[in-house]
């Protein structure tokens, strides 16, 4: 076990991620002296990742898996290991910046009532621009389809200053992500079973229907690649959007929602198998059917999942909610910016 010495451990996953250590290691562990522990869990890497954190970076605490059961598995195997009052999911191919930590570490600190907040995440290779995981903020409309301030389906914005304040949203991203560590403990953590996909939102979703807050801090600003865990548009990332959007609607609606939205939902899966065979996308018209026989085959697999959460909810927090249509608004209206939307904020 690793009692981390200040309250913060700074969590980087890595499998076979030795040239992105060298690349960011040098800031992240720079910027940490006297404020966070930094701590790399190796998740079976394959090269000689261990070991070159260990001979290069020795005020870096290393934890070793064994073997590699995907991402949601190495942060909850590696997290168990990890004893600290909160925990920044970061991972290997972020770039954080100076000051990236205070601001998120003091907006947890006087604000107890939040479980998980995410800072401003922009695109390394153009940092002009928010990036697609998390952007400036995650949210959910009334249908359960999920969009970020700054990227709304295939739309990244510019970042021009118009999401540097605080608010409550839906979910936070879970590249790089300020975590509660009891609270994240006590609701069982990330379920690994998703695998590398949504697990974020599904953490975030379960701290929201115990009564507490999810936020975005503007004031902090960190990088990301992109695509590192799995590539975008790839047959993989496809599968698992489609499956787990299911799996997440069935653990953490409450019954009298879920019994229309769910089958509105598979309804609205086959418009989009539909729409991929008129363009001729094959390979997503696939990964849907593979999808949904995933889902069906294994329904009481993940309805005992259910069962599991729902025993936890208590007073659930229904803020960040969208109340539209975020389809509708993208693809019909054309409002590709989340400035268009008009959507309600709640500023903390």
């Amino acid at each position: 076990m690793i009692v981390c010495q200040h309250e913060t451990a700074v969590v980087v996953l890595s499998y076979n991620g030795r040239d992105l250590h060298k690349l960011f290691f040098p800031l992240l562990v720079e910027q940490s002296k006297g404020l966070y522990d930094v701590v790399l869990v190796d998740n079976a890497s394959t090269d000689d990742t261990y070991n070159y954190v260990k001979e290069n970076f020795p005020t870096v605490h290393l934890v070793k898996i064994d073997i590699n059961r995907g991402f949601a598995n190495g942060y909850y195997e590696g997290l168990l290991q990890i004893k600290s009052k909160y925990y920044v999911l970061l991972s290997a191919d972020f770039e954080v910046t100076e000051n990236w930590f205070q601001p998120m570490f003091q907006l947890i600190k006087r604000n107890p009532t939040i479980g998980a907040l995410q800072p401003k995440i922009k695109y390394y290779k153009d940092k002009t621009k928010f990036e697609y995981a998390g952007a400036g903020g995650g949210f959910m409309d009334k249908w359960g389809y999920l969009f970020c301030r700054g990227r709304i389906f295939f739309t990244l914005e510019e970042d021009k200053n118009q999401y540097d304040n605080n608010i409550e949203v839906f979910w936070a991203g879970g590249g790089c992500m300020f975590i509660n560590a009891d609270l994240y403990h006590q609701l069982g953590g990330l379920d690994r079973d998703l695998y590398a996909h949504m697990e974020e939102v599904d953490l975030c979703w379960r701290m929201k229907n115990a009564g507490y807050t999810i936020a975005y801090c503007g004031e902090s600003t960190v990088y990301h690649i992109g695509g590192s865990v799995i590539s975008y548009g790839s047959p993989q990332k496809i599968f698992y959007n489609y499956r787990n959007s299911l799996v997440l609607l069935l653990k953490n609606l409450p019954t009298s929602k879920l019994l229309w939205l769910l089958p509105f939902r598979i309804l609205l899966d086959g418009v989009s198998g539909f729409r991929a065979i008129l363009k001729g996308d094959i390979k997503e018209v696939r990964m849907i059917v593979k999808a949904h026989w995933s889902f069906f085959l294994k329904f009481g697999f993940w309805y005992k999942k259910r069962k599991q959460s729902q025993q936890l909810i208590t007073t659930p927090n229904l803020n960040a909610i969208y109340p539209k249509s975020i389809i509708v608004d993208y693809f019909l209206k054309k409002k590709t910016l989340y400035s268009e939307l008009g959507n309600e904020e709640i500023g903390i």
